[in-house]
């Protein structure tokens, strides 16, 4: 006999979609080897884009939302868990092509969890969750380029959301001079607390502007693309190199040739969906070793179950700040 839960449920209409609170069976989960009960999420961008339906990222209907969980596994076929282990799962397609986050009980693959590290709490790691992993790949990979802080100052873009605001702490803590751009000023002392020396407006960087510009930047963790991330190469130092992770303003990039062929600029993409599972422990050792616990707290909120689809609209009004943890219940 099958047992019930509670899930977030996005199912297609004719009109688009409708989401809403529902029991959902246990047996009408997806295959995997490791049935987790999960007991915390977040809410990334990226699901407030496919709770609202303004991107297509949902693939499959019916579809359980949440990109990332952190929680207990209950059953497993695979060597490496057993019941009992407390684990972590960010990316893989969770949220999208298979039934997500969003709902007290989850089947994956044990592939994609790795255990949850000893250092943080369940809800810990969503505060950190995919964004702040996101960002610690995107640190490791500048400095697998080659850089560091002597070279010059680092801009973060999309500075108050989840993956810029943890990006300015492991920057600070790091050693990096932060220039965080945003278009929320009024969070100035907030950005400056968690490790900026100065914040920009995002007007300056969100129009169209020159192929090259003035140097300023040593490195770039960006989550904005478009035009934005146009002009942080344009402004990057030579042999400088910008991080890209996101796409809050859009997905194309209006730049030129000029940043790579005349300084030396390199664009380094950040996949956190499959990153191997070796990638991922290091970021979470580089999180345990170079974040805050007192910033990360700084910049959590918490919310319940029944939050979650109308904060997944805020944090595309541009309304959240930091990082928002779902206790699942």
């Amino acid at each position: 006999m099958s047992e019930f839960f509670k899930a977030l449920r996005i199912d297609k209409t004719e009109t688009g979609q409708a989401v809403e609170i529902v029991s959902f069976a246990d047996d009408d989960l997806m295959d995997g080897n490791v049935t987790v009960r999960v007991t915390h999420s977040t809410v990334n961008y990226k699901d407030g884009l496919a709770i609202t339906g303004k991107s297509p990222v949902v693939r499959r209907f019916p579809m359980i939302p949440g990109i990332d969980f952190a929680g207990v596994v209950e059953a497993s076929a695979d060597p490496d868990f057993k019941p009992g282990d407390r684990v972590v799962l960010n990316g893989w397609g969770l949220g999208e092509t298979h039934l997500g986050a969003y709902a007290q009980r989850a089947r994956v693959k044990g592939d994609w969890l790795i255990p949850l590290p000893a250092c943080f709490s369940p809800a810990q790691v969503m505060a950190i969750g995919t964004a702040g992993y996101t960002a610690m790949l995107s640190l490791i990979a500048l400095e697998r380029f080659g850089l560091e802080p002597a070279q010059g100052p680092a801009i973060v873009t999309g500075a108050s959301g989840g993956v810029g605001s943890i990006a300015i702490a492991i920057l600070a803590k790091t050693g990096w001079t932060v220039i965080a751009s945003t278009g929320r000023l009024d969070e100035s002392p907030y950005l400056k607390e968690l490790g900026a020396t100065d914040v920009i407006d995002r007007a300056q960087l969100s129009t169209p502007g020159r192929p090259l510009g003035k140097e300023l930047y040593a490195a770039g963790i960006d989550s904005v693309g478009s035009h934005t991330l146009a002009n942080v190469l344009a402004q990057t130092k030579g042999l400088g190199a910008v991080a890209a992770c996101g796409l809050a303003q859009g997905m194309d990039l209006p730049t030129s040739v000029a940043p790579f062929i005349l300084r030396g600029v390199a664009l380094i993409g950040i996949n956190s969906v499959t990153a191997s599972k070796v990638r991922r422990l290091e970021a979470w050792d580089r999180l345990a070793r170079d974040l805050d616990p007192a910033k990360l707290e700084a910049l959590t909120t918490t919310i319940g179950f029944d939050e979650i689809i109308p904060t997944a609209h805020a944090i595309l009004d541009g309304t959240i700040r930091g990082r928002v943890v779902v206790e699942i219940g």
